[in-house]
């Protein structure tokens, strides 16, 4: 049970209570299924997760919030999982109330360090009778019985809009609780667009990896239609099911050209670009962890066009350049401050 983590292991202190047809968002072990004897539904809104989940006999896998198959009223018992951004707590209680039965009952839980605090007052604002029913593993556990279900659930209805503007050219930016930098241009990729304006990339076809929603790409076109230049169509990877949805939805509105997909990673992706941009995340909750860009960084040449160009920006303090010059070619700095450093590299054969 060890490799589980602390709050998986908190539930099946209370699989007693885990009754009839049974619902887990935000699962990220698949071994907790297998110790879950009754089978059911598992919710997870990160790609990686979906397909390591896959398979378990017994569960059906629902990769994000919009999944056809989170039905009304198909739950007795539906445990949620905290995830790392408090306002998504509120989206995935939304998703929970849709899809459980009348009387059904719902779990929270989650570690103190993850926020478990503050979520007990989210839960108690849509199920004011819930109580803790365990401690463990630094965890606690709140059970609320008899939840109302929602009448309606429309992802649409939690969509934000907001407008972001660097070098003349504006973008309206979807937003959806849980997605990186909601409602603002973060300082990393503001610099990012700074270089590109600065030394453009080239190419018909270009990647934005971990694309978030949508900004790079949507950007560049409007950039490149403002001075005159071909349009490149570019596409997006991201590994989050709400990047994907805003991606797609910032597409749309700028009337940006490209296909925007759901994949952990490049591995398994087909094609190859004349460039590749990136603002690569380094965080896995609380803890630093470069690992998804190292991964990216030993197969990004597999994926570049011959002299192809990747363009990343990073915190200075992360150790990539090294990396860069070793699978991708010589790494020069386009920008480089306290904060953050833009590398650009060519591939070298």
């Amino acid at each position: 049970m060890s490799a589980l983590p602390n709050s998986h292991q908190a539930l099946l202190r209370v699989n007693h209570v885990l009754s009839g047809r049974l619902a887990l968002f935000g699962v990220t072990a698949p071994e907790l299924l297998a110790k879950l004897p009754q089978g059911g539904l598992v919710m997870t809104d990160h790609v990686g997760c979906a397909n390591q989940l896959a398979g378990q006999t017994g569960w059906q896998v629902c990769f994000g919030y919009d999944h056809p198959q989170l039905n009304a009223a198909q739950a007795d018992t539906v445990v949620v999982f905290l995830p790392k951004a408090r306002a998504e707590l509120d989206l995935r209680l939304a998703v929970a109330r849709k899809i459980i039965a009348p009387g059904g009952r719902l779990l929270v839980l989650g570690e103190k360090k993850e926020g478990i605090a503050g979520a007990v007052k989210q839960l108690k604002a849509v199920a004011p009778d819930a109580i803790k029913v365990d401690s463990a593993r630094h965890c606690q556990i709140w059970s609320a019985e008899a939840v109302e279900p929602l009448d309606r659930f429309d992802l649409t209805a939690w969509m934000t809009w907001h407008s972001i503007s660097r070098e003349g050219v504006a973008v309206e930016v979807c937003g959806l609780p849980g997605i990186f930098s909601r409602g603002e241009l973060d300082e990393g990729t503001a610099v990012l667009l700074d270089t590109l304006n600065q030394a453009p990339v080239a190419g018909e076809r270009v990647l934005d990896f971990a694309c978030g929603a949508g900004v790079i790409g949507a950007w560049l076109q409007g950039w490149q239609q403002k001075n005159g230049l071909p349009m490149s169509q570019v596409d997006g990877i991201d590994v989050q099911s709400q990047a994907v949805i805003c991606a797609r939805a910032t597409y749309e509105r700028a009337g940006a050209q490209g296909s925007i997909i759901a994949s952990d990673g490049l591995e398994g992706v087909e094609g190859s670009w004349n460039a590749i941009v990136t603002n690569p995340p380094f965080h896995a909750g609380v803890k630093t962890d470069t690992s998804m860009t190292e991964r990216f960084l030993q197969s990004v040449s597999r994926h570049l066009a011959p002299r192809g160009e990747l363009r990343l920006v990073a915190n200075t303090f992360l150790p990539y350049k090294s990396l860069i010059e070793r699978f991708i070619g010589p790494a020069e700095r386009l920008h480089e401050d306290r904060k953050f450093t833009v590398y650009r590299a060519f591939r070298k054969r």
